[in-house]
């Protein structure tokens, strides 16, 4: 079958429901699972062994990266939950759902949250990681974020009413966004976004004077973070060329790490990579991307949860030493959802990431690209491309007093819900959710449940790693 043929079947199976056969479908959803009943969570029978686990997704990661994963988790429950989104997929696909799915994240955090350029130059929020981007029931994502405001907020030291407030606010975002959106149009929809000069107004008439000039402040420079930074940051030259300094093992370049093979070798290889990449991106930024050299490629560890599998950078170089671009190319692994909600419908998990960001991000970055990349053990992997830094930047979370992060916290509901929009059925779900807030308080409720369980967690592996069974390895 071709792909036009495949692409019309996919079509002509899509039903199209009137707006009340989808607020029917909604409210039917809600007779078969209460909304309360997402208040509750209970380890399930025969739960795994949340290491076991951690040690299974290490079987495919760098070995001599691994323990870095386990000393970045191992800073605190937060960075554990950050790291922790297969031991929540497993544990998700025991609780309650509506039965309506979307395009999820797959890995909601707060701290998957933040701001980069739109292709127009201008800043926005939104979600900013899709390794594990899967269609899913809504709720999961939904439960992953309220549980990371509730983790984050017991770090915070915030009291337990102020951590059940900053989840029914960012919850409660999420249901009024729906169901506005509901009553918009499918072109308003798409066109939706959380622009942060527009935000910024808001907060000049609003927010306390301290918290708008740390947020100023933190705008500002996310605007320096782009490649000309990285570039400064990241190379020296040799021989007259820029070159990547190594900083092992966090930054590693490849003819370090591939000594047995000549330059000439291995950068022949890397030009077909970029090739494939570069095919995958739309046909102007193709042209773009064609003026750029390659000049040097090196290995980097990024994140938390990512550590171990396989990350890229490359410096590339255009009219001259003074126009500068850094590419990411980053492994996409299997989603750690597929085991729970079922294998993706795309062969390349880099292809599987990068349609996720597409249908979920208002922009995206014009080099979001994939490739697949055979290395010298003969397994084929999926990578995904796009720009190391493009004005990006995130909250300081740990810095963040309680109103700052109830601002941030419904924030992030309003993206997430813009997000889901775009994929799922947000009539359908809007009707599920209602207008009053049972559901909120139902999910606030799950969160700090879960932030008892994510805290158990946390001590099997402090404790995994005081006993030897597992090695950590801090301050990198």
């Amino acid at each position: 079958m071709t792909p036009v043929e495949t692409e019309e079947r996919r079509m002509a199976e899509v039903e199209h429901l009137s707006v009340e056969q989808r607020v029917a479908l909604g409210k039917a959803a809600r007779a078969k699972t209460p909304r309360s009943s997402h208040a509750e969570f209970k380890p399930a029978s025969g739960r795994p062994d949340p290491i076991d686990l951690l040690e299974r997704q290490a079987q495919s990661r760098v070995p001599e990266l691994v323990p870095i994963r386990y000393g970045r988790m191992g800073v605190s429950p937060f960075t554990f939950y950050r790291g922790a989104a297969l031991l929540q997929a497993a544990d998700l696909a025991n609780t309650p759902s509506s039965g309506l799915r979307v395009q999820l994240c797959g890995d909601a955090h707060l701290s998957n949250f933040g701001v980069f350029a739109s292709p127009e130059r201008r800043l926005v929020f939104d979600i900013n990681d899709f390794d594990e981007t899967l269609p899913g029931p809504w709720e999961w994502d939904v439960k992953r974020l309220a549980a990371s405001l509730s983790v984050a907020g017991r770090e915070n030291g915030y009291p337990d009413a102020e951590r059940k407030t900053i989840v029914r606010g960012a919850v409660g975002a999420y249901r009024e966004t729906l169901r506005e959106l509901a009553g918009k149009t499918n072109l308003e929809v798409w066109y939706s976004h959380l622009d942060v000069d527009e935000l910024m107004a808001t907060m000049r008439q609003l927010a306390p004077k301290a918290m708008l000039k740390r947020t100023e402040k933190a705008l500002d420079k996310a605007k320096t973070k782009d490649s000309m930074q990285a570039f400064k940051k990241l190379t020296q030259v040799v021989d007259g060329e820029p070159r990547i300094v190594g900083d092992p093992p966090l930054i590693e370049p490849i003819d370090q790490i591939f000594s047995g093979f000549r330059r000439d070798q291995i950068y022949e290889e890397l030009h077909k990579v970029l090739q494939f990449y570069r095919s995958t991106l739309q046909y102007d930024r193709r042209v773009l991307l064609e003026e750029f050299r390659l000049v040097d490629v090196a290995r980097k560890v990024v994140g938390v949860g990512s550590v171990g599998t396989r990350a890229w950078i490359g410096l590339l170089l255009g009219r001259d030493s003074d126009d500068p671009l850094f590419l990411q190319l980053k492994e996409a692994q299997p989603s750690v959802l597929e085991e729970f909600t079922g294998k993706s419908t795309v062969k390349s998990n880099g292809e599987r990431v990068v349609n996720g960001q597409h249908l979920m991000q208002a922009a995206s970055d014009i080099f979001l690209g994939w490739t697949t990349v055979t290395g010298i053990d003969g397994v084929s992997r999926d990578f995904y491309g796009r720009q190391l830094k493009d004005w990006k930047g995130s909250a300081e979370i740990e810095l963040m007093v309680p109103q700052g992060m109830r601002l941030y916290a419904r924030m992030c509901g309003w993206t997430l819900a813009r997000a889901h929009a775009r994929s799922g059925d947000r009539i359908a779900i809007g009707a599920y959710l209602g207008s009053g807030d049972t559901f909120d308080r139902a999910i606030a409720d799950f969160a700090e449940a879960y932030a008892d369980q994510n805290e158990r967690d946390y001590k099997a592996l402090t404790d995994a790693v005081a006993s030897g069974r597992i090695e950590a390895k801090t301050g990198l």
